[in-house]
């Protein structure tokens, strides 16, 4: 039987290991002391800009990470959990920076149809690629990242760089195939001629439509993703609340040569399901990304010689 006093001891660990992560949320928020504020400003880069963060940056998130985690699980499991926690600190702390990019990659990805159909809006205005790139920006109808990006577009081009460079470095930054073909659309248009308001309108529209898709084919392998997650992350839990209620079990089971091989061999083929998972779960987003790709390079070859 577990005594009363170790369930309140784990209890109270946990609280504070989510206290100490509250903490940490409320001064990347802009509150706290300015010291720990500048330390997670790559954090708020991440989210805001997609930055990433530079070498010394990603050294004091690492140490910051590590000891938070050393001081957690000091609280819930004592010297050895905290040395552990310490450990895998700098790894979660990559993977946290990474997350952070991601959405804001994936909020860049859906504002697409968006900046195609305002960049062909001013082009109707008449506007030519500069001033129709300017006059979207400007406009205030394109939030977030998004707007970000082409304000960033904006200035670039306020201060003289060429249109070429200015929309490589869009699309460079972006890193999608949306934004590759929005630009390569412009570019091969503008050498060629047509009507480009026309086709970034149209390109809007397949855009929107591959989003649908997506959006789709996520809802539907939703529930199988999940499962995956969850039953790759429950021998953790389970091991966790062994060591909880009984310290020193999971050293007498890899104590033994035999559970600890089969520990390892188990702790691997985890891994492998969970890679497993985020493939499968990207397979909807490749694909429409092909479907764009395909779509712009229909549309160049039937365009005006």
């Amino acid at each position: 039987m577990v005594s009363r006093a170790v369930l309140l001891a784990g209890g109270a660990g946990v609280v504070g290991v989510l206290a100490a992560w509250e903490i940490i949320v409320v001064v990347s928020a802009g509150a706290g002391s300015r010291g720990v504020a500048r330390l997670l400003a790559p954090l708020r880069r991440a989210s805001t800009s997609g930055d990433a963060p530079t070498a010394s940056e990603r050294r004091r998130l690492a140490a910051l990470a590590a000891a938070t985690l050393l001081a957690a699980g000091w609280i819930v499991g004592g010297p050895v959990a905290a040395v552990a926690l310490a450990a895998i600190a700098p790894s979660g702390m990559g993977a946290l920076v990474r997350a952070r990019r991601q959405r804001w990659r994936a909020r860049l990805i859906d504002a697409a149809p968006v900046v195609a159909r305002a960049l062909g809006d001013a082009l109707a205005g008449g506007h030519s690629i500069r001033g129709a790139a300017v006059e979207a920006a400007e406009s205030g109808g394109i939030p977030g990242p998004a707007g970000v990006e082409l304000r960033r577009v904006a200035h670039a081009l306020a201060l003289g760089e060429p249109t070429d460079t200015a929309l490589e470095s869009f699309r460079a930054r972006a890193a999608a195939p949306a934004y590759d073909t929005l630009v390569a659309a412009v570019m091969l248009q503008r050498d060629a001629g047509g009507d480009l308001a026309q086709l970034l309108r149209d390109l809007a529209a397949s855009l929107e439509a591959a989003s649908r898709v997506t959006r789709d084919a996520r809802a539907a392998t939703a529930q199988a993703r999940f499962t995956g997650t969850l039953i790759a992350v429950l021998p953790l839990g389970a091991a966790a609340l062994s060591e909880l209620a009984q310290p020193g079990s999971l050293a007498a089971l890899m104590g033994s040569p035999i559970t600890g091989t089969m520990v390892g061999l188990a702790a691997v083929l985890q891994v492998v399901g969970l890679v497993a998972v985020r493939r499968l779960s990207r397979v909807a987003g490749g694909q429409a990304g092909a479907g764009r790709r395909r779509g712009a390079e229909r549309r160049g070859q039937s365009g005006p010689p």
